[in-house]
Order: C-alpha cells, then sequence, then structure tokens
C-alpha cells in the first residue's frame, strides 16, 4: 500500500508539497512520471532514470497483457524483476486505449471488446480482468479501468461514459485480492463542470487510495483543460494524491500544481526527444533546424545534464539528421533532465513559499513556445502514436 502526506502548502493552499511512501521507497510530489508503456522508458535504462532523481514510473498494463503477457511477467517475479526497475511503479488499466484505439474496440457496460493492433486477435477486458492483470504484474499502484470518451462529445455521451467509469469503479473495489497495491480512482465527465463533480462526488464515496483525473488532454485548449481541473480537484479529499493523467508540457505541469495536482504522466520528453525536440528553460530547441549546424553552444546554458555539460548544439544537430542512435538517446537523457529539474524546482519554490513567483518567472523566461504548444491538439497526437509504438 501507499501512505501520502502534505508537509506544506502555497498559493493560497492550493500548490501542495507532499511525500508519497511506497514500498520501493518515498516519491516527493509535485512528481513526474515517465512513461514506460511497455516495460521500458524508451532508450533509457533504470540508472539513467534514478541518476535524475525518478522514483516512480508508468507502465501500461494492456499493452504488456498484449506481449510478452502478465503470466509471464508474473512467472518472472513481477514488473520490478523483470524490468529491473526498483522504484515504485504505476500501471494505468488500459482506459486510455478505449479512447487512442477507439476503431478497434466495442465497449459495452460488461467491458471493452479490442482487436489487437499487433495481430488482429480479439480481447476482451473487463474492471475484473483489468484487477487481474494489474495485480499479476505487481504494480504499487493499479488504475481502475474506465471509459475516456472522444471529445467533443454530447452530453448524454458524456454521461454515460461518466455513469459506466464509476461503476467500472465500484467493480474493480470488489475485484481486488492484493492488500500491498494502492488503486486510484479516475474522475471522468469531459468538458462539463458539473458533470466533473458528479464523477467525483461518486469515486470520492467510494474510498480509493488516491484519485486520477482522466479525459483530459484529448485535444482541447489549455483553457478548457485548466478549467475542467478547477472545476474536479476542490472535490477531492485533501488527503489523497491528485493524479492528472496524460500531462503533460512544462506549462501544464504548472499550472496542475497551481491547481492542486500532486501527480502526472506523460510520453512528451521522450516522444519529443526522438523528434528532436528539446526543451530548455527559455522554450524549445528543435534540433533539426538548419540554425544549429555550427552552434557551439549547448542545449541549455542553464542546464546542468551531462548532455549539455559535453555536446554541442551542433553535435546533436548531426546526430539527429544523420539518424544515429545517439543523438536520440542523449536528446532523451537531457528532456527527462530537464522535467526532473522543473519538478525539482516547484518543490523548492512551494517549501520556500515562493511558488506565485516561480509560476510568473517561469512563464516569463518561456520565449520561444512553438505554435503547437498552445494547444494540446500537437500532445493528443503524441498521446495517440505512443501507444502503437
Amino acid at each position: 500500500m501507499i501512505k501520502f502526506a502534505i508537509q506544506k502548502t502555497d498559493l493560497n493552499g492550493a500548490a501542495r508539497l507532499g511525500v508519497l511512501t511506497t514500498a520501493r521507497g518515498t516519491i516527493e510530489t509535485p512528481a513526474f512520471m515517465p512513461v514506460g508503456s511497455l516495460g521500458a522508458v524508451k532508450g533509457i535504462e533504470p540508472d539513467d532514470l534514478q541518476s535524475f532523481g525518478y522514483g516512480l514510473i508508468l507502465n501500461n498494463a494492456y499493452h504488456l497483457y498484449l506481449r510478452p503477457g502478465h503470466e509471464v511477467v508474473a512467472s518472472m517475479g513481477g514488473l520490478h524483476t523483470f524490468t529491473s526497475w526498483p522504484g515504485a511503479i504505476l500501471t494505468d488499466s488500459g482506459g486510455f486505449q478505449v479512447f487512442s484505439l477507439s476503431k478497434l474496440c466495442k465497449v459495452t457496460d460488461e467491458g471493452v471488446t479490442f482487436q489487437s493492433h499487433l495481430d488482429g486477435s480479439l480481447h476482451h477486458i473487463t474492471p475484473e480482468r483489468a484487477i487481474e492483470i494489474q495485480e499479476a504484474l505487481g504494480a504499487d499502484i493499479m488504475m481502475a479501468f474506465d471509459e475516456c470518451v472522444a471529445l467533443p462529445s454530447s452530453r448524454e455521451r458524456i454521461e454515460a461514459a461518466l455513469h459506466r467509469t464509476n461503476q467500472w469503479a465500484a467493480r474493480c473495489q470488489a475485484a481486488r485480492r492484493r492488500t500491498d497495491q494502492a488503486l486510484f480512482g479516475i474522475v471522468q465527465g469531459g468538458h462539463d463542470p458539473e458533470l466533473r463533480a458528479e464523477a467525483a462526488a461518486g469515486i470520492v464515496a467510494m474510498g480509493f487510495d488516491g484519485y486520477a483525473i482522466g479525459g483530459l488532454s484529448v485535444g482541447e485548449e489549455k483553457s478548457v483543460m485548466y478549467g475542467m481541473l478547477d472545476a474536479t480537484v476542490p472535490y477531492l479529499p485533501c488527503d489523497r494524491p491528485h493524479y492528472l493523467m496524460g500531462v503533460g508540457m512544462p506549462e501544464d505541469l504548472v499550472e496542475g500544481v497551481a491547481r492542486g495536482v500532486d501527480m502526472f504522466d506523460c510520453v512528451v520528453p521522450t516522444r519529443h526527444g526522438r523528434t528532436g525536440s528539446l526543451f530548455t528553460s527559455t522554450g524549445r530547441v528543435v534540433i533539426k533546424h538548419a540554425q544549429y549546424a555550427r552552434d557551439e553552444q549547448p542545449i541549455d546554458r542553464a542546464c546542468a545534464c551531462r548532455v549539455c555539460a559535453r555536446y554541442s548544439r551542433a553535435y546533436l544537430h548531426h546526430l539527429f539528421l544523420a539518424k544515429e542512435m545517439l543523438g536520440v538517446r542523449l536528446n532523451t537523457l537531457h528532456n527527462l533532465h530537464y522535467f526532473a529539474e522543473l519538478m525539482r524546482g516547484i518543490r523548492a519554490a512551494i517549501a520556500e513559499g515562493t511558488f506565485a513567483d516561480f509560476r510568473s518567472t517561469f512563464h516569463a523566461r518561456r520565449l520561444h513556445i512553438d505554435a503547437d504548444d498552445q494547444d494540446s491538439s500537437a500532445l493528443l497526437q503524441t498521446r495517440s502514436e505512443e501507444v502503437r509504438l
């Protein structure tokens, strides 16, 4: 199981500094989780993640169920032994795949029938099956099975998915057999504040170990996403962790923390690393651009990562254009370091009571935001592509 304690708050109590205690160590929150859908953060070893201070990562139960199979992982001693990751693991149940693989699945009140994107075989996942899979994998934190719907949708469609999600959450609770794993409930409700409040009330009444906010960053503008956080987080228990699923861009992390979020996950640092988009203290460097061909500077002079300490933009530009594997790895290492340091800075600011200043300075320094960062459509494409890799 897990324990969660708030140590300090800032920004009128919204931004929270906490400690999440698991059987495999403590995680200071707010925290970002790198995504390793198939049991590996792409191109990155566990030692790399630990060196940056990450203690919690995300694996995807649906994808691991398809390959190598949860029974195989269980026979190898569970995910931690199988992947040689000593820290904590959160497994997503597959609810996002109901959205991202919608053309390959059929949803009923009983569960979801998926057509595998690998070989076309059919697989029926129910809430009970989702818990069975996650218990076999041995995650420290399991997610309830939910229905994430495409937006925009009618209010009736969103409300039906909300009720199904809450019913499935209750079935997930009833299906639990192990007592050493935490289970988080998920709040859906689309972009309707009233439905978000209704969903939160139902999930909270079930008494989960933590509460996730799902169904965001699926194409809406950032202002809408932030509005839904404003409409949801106040209904969640203050003494349990609040997890915003599948988010996000650096500015989303800062704004999520400002609204009471404790945990985040996203493929952004790894996916962007592979596509040559590098995060810096003042925005992004798109390393493929010709302007970096003779640039002797590091990616970010303000960054203390080993990539910035050793390699120039010109060299990384060359590696990317030459399609050298080293370039992808170095880009990803830098991005993961950036995200770890961003969260470390956020935690320090909350501890010092200066998060409002941190937030203002962060936004003022980001001078080179690309157009696709102004809404979540690019991130939606990133998330949807990632599940197929």
